[in-house]
């Protein structure tokens, strides 16, 4: 999952990407009061705040101009595909593990919180890139990883079925299991971009997320102490609603 060992690897796609980048992005499909309606609808009141300290629950209190000033700046982002750098940066804070001593690091449980506002305008980006997805048919039947309608249980049912298939044909099954472990830190981020470019994905959306992934910062709280920013390799955001969806594309060629 970590940048690959073979040089001639990263420099294809180092060329690759920088040519991507210089070309003129796609026109952007922007966003309209009602889908920013509906996400704040979706939002759950009892989330923690992020490092700007809105709460879900006064984001559900907007007035109409409000909303109409961040249908505004959603836009500018896409026009721009630009990602604002405070909304970048996240706050970890650290819950104690149960029955756990508390005298050691290993203890907690590290938690990532992003900004309200930032998590708004992934929901918005995440219906654009999943209506994209769905209607160009780009994942493969076997991907069942953070996909609506496709649940653990029916992917066991397939296995049962293939089993018992070959079994009643007198045939092997073979089966390999991976445990991929830190798959969101380890992630090739130019890795990932280049199969986005290389499955002809919208660009105006492939520069999107080049900007949310790159130059990112955090800060650690730990009860009433806060430290200050520090940079942080790129890689996918702990806590990012985006992740999840853009690392099921990246695997979506493992079969």
């Amino acid at each position: 999952m970590a940048v690959p060992s073979f040089p001639a690897v990263i420099e294809i796609v180092d060329v690759a990407l920088r040519s991507y980048f210089q070309t003129p992005a796609s026109e952007p499909k922007l966003t309209n009061l009602d889908e920013v309606h509906e996400a704040i609808s979706g939002l759950k009141v009892g989330k923690a705040p992020g490092p700007n300290g809105i709460q879900n629950r006064a984001m559900k209190h907007l007035s109409q101009r409000a909303v109409y000033f961040m249908v505004q700046i959603f836009n500018a982002i896409f026009l721009t595909r630009h990602f604002p750098s405070l909304w970048k940066n996240t706050r970890v804070t650290c819950i104690l593990k149960p029955g756990t001593n508390p005298a050691l690091p290993s203890s907690y449980r590290p938690i990532s919180l992003l900004d309200t506002i930032c998590k708004l305008f992934e929901k918005i980006l995440i219906s654009m890139i999943s209506h994209e997805v769905r209607d160009g048919g780009l994942l493969r039947d076997e991907q069942f990883g953070f996909r609506p309608s496709y649940t653990t249980s029916l992917l066991l049912a397939r296995l049962v079925e293939r089993i018992t298939r070959n079994f009643g044909d007198k045939r092997l099954t073979g089966a390999v299991f991976l445990n991929v472990a830190k798959a969101f830190d380890t992630l090739w981020i130019d890795g990932l971009l280049y199969k986005l470019t290389f499955i002809n994905y919208l660009s105006y959306i492939v520069h999107n997320i080049s900007s949310y992934l790159r130059d990112r910062s955090f800060e650690k709280s730990f009860q009433t102490a806060t430290s200050s920013r520090r940079g942080m390799l790129p890689e996918l955001a702990q806590g990012g609603l985006i992740s999840a969806v853009v690392f099921r594309l990246y695997v979506n060629d493992k079969p």
